[in-house]
């Protein structure tokens, strides 16, 4: 390539990177509204808890109140409720029945995510709590555990700066409805189809 070659294609690139640069400065200038989200991170991919859980760690570098309320899971020594459970920041809430197929008992399940949902309503009306995550909260509405018009009032009416994140496969109409940013987590391959055993870390 020719030392003109390489200055027009410096120039086209440095015109395209300003036309780019332009059009990115004047949706930041556009954006002006302020207030707390509600984030849904769904699909049937993994990395919907982690990606959930990087946001709480991310809020609390920056000094603020988070809640956790974690459903199906609790059985499992997590690596992120033994990170997260005595941080002064966090209120964590685990429902700790374990998976549904293997409680096998659905008047039990409901009775346990109706007091962990409980926990969770305290948690969205609490002006000082900056970010709640609901995780695997999509299945205690898919299941039938919760009521749908329950959990809808309770993330409409609650603090207006408050953000919150939902995880979980098949996110309800009703919830994606509500939603400032929906997310879905596409499944391509996953090593436990292979055989391989969940890994400390990678899946807990």
């Amino acid at each position: 390539m020719s030392t003109e070659q390489v200055s027009d294609r410096a120039a086209r690139h440095k015109r395209a990177m300003q036309r780019k640069k332009d059009h990115v400065d004047s949706r930041i200038a556009r954006a002006t509204i302020d207030k707390g989200l509600l984030v849904i991170l769904t699909g049937n991919g993994k990395g919907k808890s982690s990606s959930a859980f990087g946001m709480i760690a991310r809020s609390v570098g920056h000094g603020l109140r988070c809640g956790v309320v974690q459903f199906i899971k609790g059985t499992w020594e997590c690596g992120e409720h033994l990170l997260f459970k005595d941080h002064p920041l966090v209120e964590f809430h685990v429902m700790a029945t374990g998976f549904t197929w293997e409680t096998q008992d659905r008047d039990t399940d409901i009775a346990a995510a109706e007091r962990t949902w409980s926990a969770a309503e305290k948690l969205l009306q609490d002006e000082s709590i900056a970010v709640v995550l609901l995780d695997e909260l999509t299945y205690m509405l898919t299941y039938g555990y919760l009521d749908k018009a329950r959990v809808v009032a309770a993330l409409q009416q609650r603090p207006a700066h408050q953000h919150v994140i939902i995880t979980g496969r098949n996110a309800s109409r009703e919830l994606i409805d509500l939603a400032d940013t929906v997310s879905e987590v596409k499944d391509i391959r996953h090593a436990f189809d292979a055989g391989i055993k969940v890994q400390k870390g990678i899946d807990y």
